[in-house]
Protein backbone atom coordinates (compact mmCIF):
# COMPACT_ATOMS: atom_id res chain seq x y z
CA UNK A 1 0.00 0.00 0.00
CA UNK A 2 1.21 3.73 -0.16
CA UNK A 3 3.18 5.34 2.34
CA UNK A 4 4.55 8.56 0.62
CA UNK A 5 2.30 10.86 -1.20
CA UNK A 6 2.97 13.85 -3.03
CA UNK A 7 0.43 16.75 -2.87
CA UNK A 8 1.04 19.09 -5.66
CA UNK A 9 -0.84 22.73 -4.11
CA UNK A 10 -1.50 25.72 -5.53
CA UNK A 11 -2.97 28.28 -2.77
CA UNK A 12 -6.63 28.08 -4.44
CA UNK A 13 -9.88 26.73 -2.40
CA UNK A 14 -9.60 23.65 -4.44
CA UNK A 15 -5.96 22.90 -2.82
CA UNK A 16 -7.05 23.32 0.34
CA UNK A 17 -10.04 20.58 0.22
CA UNK A 18 -6.82 18.54 -1.25
CA UNK A 19 -4.88 18.90 1.58
CA UNK A 20 -7.78 17.88 3.46
CA UNK A 21 -8.45 14.95 1.44
CA UNK A 22 -5.03 13.79 1.56
CA UNK A 23 -4.53 14.32 5.06
CA UNK A 24 -7.36 11.65 5.63
CA UNK A 25 -6.53 9.42 2.75
CA UNK A 26 -2.75 9.62 4.29
CA UNK A 27 -4.33 8.91 7.75
CA UNK A 28 -5.86 6.05 6.73
CA UNK A 29 -3.03 4.35 5.27
CA UNK A 30 -0.59 5.59 7.69
CA UNK A 31 1.45 7.60 5.30
CA UNK A 32 3.56 10.67 5.28
CA UNK A 33 3.23 13.40 2.70
CA UNK A 34 5.05 15.46 0.90
CA UNK A 35 3.29 18.96 -0.03
CA UNK A 36 4.52 20.56 -3.17
CA UNK A 37 4.22 24.10 -4.67
CA UNK A 38 5.23 25.78 -7.44
CA UNK A 39 7.44 29.40 -7.03
CA UNK A 40 6.48 31.33 -10.20
CA UNK A 41 10.39 32.77 -11.58
CA UNK A 42 10.01 36.09 -10.33
CA UNK A 43 13.32 37.13 -11.73
CA UNK A 44 12.78 36.29 -15.24
CA UNK A 45 9.73 38.78 -15.62
CA UNK A 46 10.69 42.20 -16.62
CA UNK A 47 9.00 43.68 -13.19
CA UNK A 48 11.16 41.19 -11.35
CA UNK A 49 14.44 42.02 -13.47
CA UNK A 50 13.97 46.14 -12.39
CA UNK A 51 12.63 44.97 -9.12
CA UNK A 52 16.37 43.00 -8.53
CA UNK A 53 18.16 46.49 -9.57
CA UNK A 54 16.33 48.80 -7.73
CA UNK A 55 15.46 47.27 -4.11
CA UNK A 56 17.42 43.73 -3.67
CA UNK A 57 15.30 43.30 -0.70
CA UNK A 58 11.83 43.83 -2.29
CA UNK A 59 13.33 41.48 -5.10
CA UNK A 60 14.42 39.13 -3.25
CA UNK A 61 10.30 39.20 -0.73
CA UNK A 62 8.29 39.23 -4.19
CA UNK A 63 10.58 36.20 -5.24
CA UNK A 64 9.53 33.69 -2.00
CA UNK A 65 6.36 34.48 -3.28
CA UNK A 66 3.64 32.74 -0.71
CA UNK A 67 4.37 29.16 -1.28
CA UNK A 68 5.85 29.36 2.72
CA UNK A 69 2.59 30.20 3.17
CA UNK A 70 0.53 27.59 1.41
CA UNK A 71 2.74 24.78 2.74
CA UNK A 72 2.90 25.74 6.43
CA UNK A 73 -0.98 25.62 6.25
CA UNK A 74 -0.91 22.17 4.52
CA UNK A 75 1.74 21.03 7.40
CA UNK A 76 -0.64 22.68 10.48
CA UNK A 77 -3.37 20.57 8.97
CA UNK A 78 -1.06 17.34 8.90
CA UNK A 79 0.16 17.90 12.14
CA UNK A 80 -3.22 18.35 13.67
CA UNK A 81 -3.97 15.12 12.33
CA UNK A 82 -0.94 13.09 13.89
CA UNK A 83 0.40 12.70 9.88
CA UNK A 84 4.16 13.00 9.01
CA UNK A 85 4.63 15.96 6.38
CA UNK A 86 7.43 18.24 4.76
CA UNK A 87 6.52 20.68 1.85
CA UNK A 88 8.84 21.45 -0.64
CA UNK A 89 8.60 24.69 -3.14
CA UNK A 90 10.48 25.27 -6.45
CA UNK A 91 11.07 27.71 -8.92
CA UNK A 92 9.85 26.68 -12.33
CA UNK A 93 7.48 27.46 -14.97
CA UNK A 94 6.38 24.13 -15.90
CA UNK A 95 4.20 22.28 -13.24
CA UNK A 96 3.79 18.55 -14.29
CA UNK A 97 7.80 18.71 -14.93
CA UNK A 98 8.33 19.80 -11.18
CA UNK A 99 5.70 17.83 -9.74
CA UNK A 100 7.25 14.35 -11.66
CA UNK A 101 10.87 15.90 -10.39
CA UNK A 102 9.83 16.17 -6.68
CA UNK A 103 7.96 12.64 -6.66
CA UNK A 104 11.39 10.83 -7.71
CA UNK A 105 13.48 12.95 -5.95
CA UNK A 106 11.27 12.66 -2.69
CA UNK A 107 10.58 8.71 -3.65
CA UNK A 108 6.92 9.03 -3.53
CA UNK A 109 4.61 6.18 -3.86
CA UNK A 110 1.59 8.22 -5.19
CA UNK A 111 0.75 11.68 -6.66
CA UNK A 112 -2.31 12.78 -4.86
CA UNK A 113 -3.49 15.89 -7.00
CA UNK A 114 -6.74 17.82 -8.43
CA UNK A 115 -7.81 19.27 -11.01
CA UNK A 116 -9.39 22.39 -11.90
CA UNK A 117 -10.87 20.75 -14.92
CA UNK A 118 -10.74 23.62 -17.52
CA UNK A 119 -8.28 26.17 -19.44
CA UNK A 120 -6.91 29.86 -18.88
CA UNK A 121 -6.98 29.97 -14.83
CA UNK A 122 -4.45 31.74 -13.34
CA UNK A 123 -3.82 28.57 -11.08
CA UNK A 124 -0.84 26.63 -11.30
CA UNK A 125 -2.25 23.36 -11.68
CA UNK A 126 -4.35 24.09 -14.24
CA UNK A 127 -6.35 20.76 -16.12
CA UNK A 128 -3.72 20.49 -18.82
CA UNK A 129 -0.92 20.27 -15.98
CA UNK A 130 -2.94 17.21 -14.30
CA UNK A 131 -2.80 15.70 -17.84
CA UNK A 132 0.13 16.25 -18.14
CA UNK A 133 1.36 14.37 -14.90
CA UNK A 134 -1.22 11.69 -16.09
CA UNK A 135 0.60 10.97 -19.38
CA UNK A 136 4.33 11.49 -18.20
CA UNK A 137 4.21 9.68 -14.59
CA UNK A 138 5.69 6.59 -13.84
CA UNK A 139 3.74 6.60 -10.56
CA UNK A 140 0.02 5.76 -9.86
CA UNK A 141 -1.53 9.07 -9.98
CA UNK A 142 -5.18 9.83 -7.97
CA UNK A 143 -6.68 12.71 -9.08
CA UNK A 144 -8.83 13.63 -6.42
CA UNK A 145 -11.18 16.07 -6.90
CA UNK A 146 -11.94 18.04 -10.29
CA UNK A 147 -13.33 21.03 -9.48
CA UNK A 148 -15.96 21.45 -12.18
CA UNK A 149 -17.28 18.19 -11.67
CA UNK A 150 -17.75 18.91 -7.90
CA UNK A 151 -21.23 20.46 -6.72
CA UNK A 152 -20.86 24.17 -5.42
CA UNK A 153 -22.05 23.55 -2.07
CA UNK A 154 -21.80 26.67 0.21
CA UNK A 155 -21.40 24.54 3.17
CA UNK A 156 -18.48 22.78 1.91
CA UNK A 157 -17.00 26.12 0.38
CA UNK A 158 -17.71 27.78 3.90
CA UNK A 159 -15.97 24.89 5.65
CA UNK A 160 -12.91 25.10 3.13
CA UNK A 161 -12.61 28.60 4.39
CA UNK A 162 -12.53 28.33 7.87
CA UNK A 163 -10.27 25.37 8.14
CA UNK A 164 -7.96 27.27 5.64
CA UNK A 165 -7.87 30.62 8.55
CA UNK A 166 -7.14 27.92 11.44
CA UNK A 167 -4.77 26.20 9.38
CA UNK A 168 -3.09 29.43 9.17
CA UNK A 169 -3.88 30.55 12.76
CA UNK A 170 -2.04 27.06 13.48
CA UNK A 171 1.17 28.15 11.15
CA UNK A 172 1.61 31.17 13.13
CA UNK A 173 1.44 29.63 16.73
CA UNK A 174 3.69 27.17 15.18
CA UNK A 175 6.24 30.05 14.49
CA UNK A 176 5.61 31.95 18.05
CA UNK A 177 6.31 28.11 19.61
CA UNK A 178 9.62 28.47 17.66
CA UNK A 179 10.18 31.88 19.34
CA UNK A 180 9.75 30.22 22.40
CA UNK A 181 12.05 27.27 22.22
CA UNK A 182 14.91 29.76 21.36
CA UNK A 183 13.85 31.65 24.36
CA UNK A 184 14.23 28.42 26.53
CA UNK A 185 17.28 27.59 25.16
CA UNK A 186 19.34 31.04 25.78
CA UNK A 187 18.86 31.87 21.95
CA UNK A 188 18.53 35.16 20.81
CA UNK A 189 14.68 35.62 19.72
CA UNK A 190 13.75 37.52 16.58
CA UNK A 191 11.31 40.40 18.78
CA UNK A 192 10.99 42.27 15.86
CA UNK A 193 9.56 38.65 13.86
CA UNK A 194 7.59 37.91 17.31
CA UNK A 195 6.22 40.87 16.82
CA UNK A 196 4.61 40.97 13.55
CA UNK A 197 3.15 37.42 14.21
CA UNK A 198 1.06 39.09 17.67
CA UNK A 199 0.21 41.86 15.56
CA UNK A 200 -1.38 39.36 12.96
CA UNK A 201 -2.89 37.29 15.48
CA UNK A 202 -4.18 40.21 16.63
CA UNK A 203 -5.93 41.97 13.64
CA UNK A 204 -7.04 38.61 12.33
CA UNK A 205 -8.43 36.47 14.48
CA UNK A 206 -9.24 38.69 17.30
CA UNK A 207 -10.85 41.07 13.97
CA UNK A 208 -11.92 39.26 11.58
CA UNK A 209 -12.14 35.10 12.34
CA UNK A 210 -13.31 35.10 15.66
CA UNK A 211 -16.33 37.91 15.19
CA UNK A 212 -17.33 35.48 12.35
CA UNK A 213 -17.37 32.53 14.40
CA UNK A 214 -19.30 33.80 16.64
CA UNK A 215 -22.00 36.13 14.95
CA UNK A 216 -22.59 33.71 12.25
CA UNK A 217 -21.25 29.85 12.49
CA UNK A 218 -22.18 29.68 16.03
CA UNK A 219 -25.37 31.45 16.23
CA UNK A 220 -26.23 29.55 13.35
CA UNK A 221 -26.16 26.19 14.95
CA UNK A 222 -27.35 27.55 18.38
CA UNK A 223 -30.59 28.19 16.50
CA UNK A 224 -31.29 24.99 14.91
CA UNK A 225 -29.82 22.92 17.98
CA UNK A 226 -29.52 23.30 21.44
CA UNK A 227 -27.14 20.03 21.85
CA UNK A 228 -24.44 22.37 21.73
CA UNK A 229 -24.54 25.43 23.73
CA UNK A 230 -22.32 24.04 26.40
CA UNK A 231 -19.38 23.81 23.96
CA UNK A 232 -20.66 27.06 22.07
CA UNK A 233 -20.42 29.11 25.30
CA UNK A 234 -16.86 27.30 26.13
CA UNK A 235 -15.51 28.50 22.51
CA UNK A 236 -16.97 32.04 23.36
CA UNK A 237 -15.32 31.94 26.41
CA UNK A 238 -11.80 30.43 24.90
CA UNK A 239 -12.06 33.63 22.41
CA UNK A 240 -11.96 35.94 25.42
CA UNK A 241 -9.54 34.08 27.36
CA UNK A 242 -6.96 34.31 24.02
CA UNK A 243 -7.53 37.83 23.62
CA UNK A 244 -6.25 38.15 27.60
CA UNK A 245 -3.65 35.83 26.66
CA UNK A 246 -2.16 37.79 23.86
CA UNK A 247 -2.26 40.79 25.54
CA UNK A 248 0.16 38.91 28.28
CA UNK A 249 2.13 38.05 25.37
CA UNK A 250 2.24 41.70 23.69
CA UNK A 251 3.69 42.75 27.26
CA UNK A 252 6.30 40.45 27.40
CA UNK A 253 7.04 41.11 23.79
CA UNK A 254 7.36 44.58 24.52
CA UNK A 255 9.52 43.74 28.35
CA UNK A 256 12.10 41.96 25.71
CA UNK A 257 12.37 44.10 23.46
CA UNK A 258 13.08 46.64 26.44
CA UNK A 259 16.41 44.05 28.02
CA UNK A 260 17.32 41.86 25.09
CA UNK A 261 18.77 39.00 26.98
CA UNK A 262 17.41 39.29 29.84
CA UNK A 263 16.93 35.61 31.54
CA UNK A 264 13.69 36.76 33.40
CA UNK A 265 12.04 38.19 30.72
CA UNK A 266 13.09 35.38 28.02
CA UNK A 267 11.17 32.97 30.49
CA UNK A 268 8.01 34.54 30.65
CA UNK A 269 7.54 35.08 27.40
CA UNK A 270 8.34 31.25 26.77
CA UNK A 271 5.34 30.33 29.33
CA UNK A 272 3.32 32.98 27.69
CA UNK A 273 3.86 31.52 24.45
CA UNK A 274 2.90 27.74 25.77
CA UNK A 275 -0.46 28.97 27.55
CA UNK A 276 -1.24 30.80 24.27
CA UNK A 277 -0.61 28.09 22.32
CA UNK A 278 -2.16 25.40 23.96
CA UNK A 279 -5.71 27.29 24.11
CA UNK A 280 -5.18 27.67 20.50
CA UNK A 281 -5.07 24.08 19.47
CA UNK A 282 -7.81 23.06 22.51
CA UNK A 283 -10.10 25.85 20.78
CA UNK A 284 -9.28 24.42 17.59
CA UNK A 285 -9.60 20.82 18.38
CA UNK A 286 -13.43 21.15 19.72
CA UNK A 287 -13.86 23.54 16.43
CA UNK A 288 -12.60 20.98 13.89
CA UNK A 289 -13.85 17.43 15.98
CA UNK A 290 -17.02 18.98 17.07
CA UNK A 291 -18.29 22.13 15.86
CA UNK A 292 -17.89 21.66 12.13
CA UNK A 293 -19.18 18.14 12.06
CA UNK A 294 -22.31 19.40 13.95
CA UNK A 295 -22.98 22.26 11.57
CA UNK A 296 -22.73 19.94 8.44
CA UNK A 297 -25.54 17.65 10.11
CA UNK A 298 -27.98 20.43 11.40
CA UNK A 299 -27.29 23.95 9.24
CA UNK A 300 -29.89 24.15 6.24
CA UNK A 301 -28.78 25.44 2.69
CA UNK A 302 -29.47 29.71 3.93
CA UNK A 303 -27.82 29.23 7.20
CA UNK A 304 -24.74 28.33 5.06
CA UNK A 305 -25.14 30.59 2.47
CA UNK A 306 -24.86 33.88 5.08
CA UNK A 307 -22.06 31.98 6.93
CA UNK A 308 -20.15 31.62 3.60
CA UNK A 309 -20.73 34.99 2.55
CA UNK A 310 -19.75 36.13 5.95
CA UNK A 311 -16.42 34.72 5.48
CA UNK A 312 -15.78 35.65 1.87
CA UNK A 313 -16.56 39.20 2.85
CA UNK A 314 -13.64 40.09 5.76
CA UNK A 315 -14.14 43.70 5.09
CA UNK A 316 -17.34 43.92 6.88
CA UNK A 317 -14.63 43.70 10.07
CA UNK A 318 -11.58 45.09 8.77
CA UNK A 319 -10.04 48.16 9.99
CA UNK A 320 -8.88 51.39 7.67
CA UNK A 321 -8.83 49.33 4.71
CA UNK A 322 -7.23 45.94 5.80
CA UNK A 323 -8.84 43.83 3.04
CA UNK A 324 -8.05 40.09 3.03
CA UNK A 325 -5.77 40.00 0.28
CA UNK A 326 -3.69 42.03 3.33
CA UNK A 327 -3.75 39.52 5.49
CA UNK A 328 -2.73 36.79 2.82
CA UNK A 329 0.40 38.92 2.63
CA UNK A 330 1.25 39.78 5.85
CA UNK A 331 1.18 35.68 6.82
CA UNK A 332 3.22 35.26 3.66
CA UNK A 333 5.91 37.81 4.83
CA UNK A 334 5.34 36.09 8.58
CA UNK A 335 5.70 32.60 6.59
CA UNK A 336 8.96 33.58 4.61
CA UNK A 337 10.27 34.53 7.99
CA UNK A 338 9.62 32.15 9.91
CA UNK A 339 10.45 28.92 6.96
CA UNK A 340 14.12 27.88 6.19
Amino acid sequence: MYRHLLVPLDGSELATSLVTQAVAFAQGLGARITFFTMRNDYGATSEGALARTLSPAAFAEASLGEANAILAKARAAAGEAGVAAEGVARVGHRPYELILDVAAECACDLIFMASHGRRGLKALLPGSQTQKVLAHSTLPVLVATVEVNAPCVAGEAAIGIVKDEHRAIAAVCTGLRQQAALARSGGEVDVALLTSMLHYLRVFPETLHHPKEEQYLFARLSARTDGFDEQLAELEGQHDEGGVLLAELEARATALHAAPGDASALAALGEAVERFVELQWRHLNIEEKLILPAARQHLLAEDWAEIEQAFRDNARFAREGETATAFRQVFSRLMNQTQP
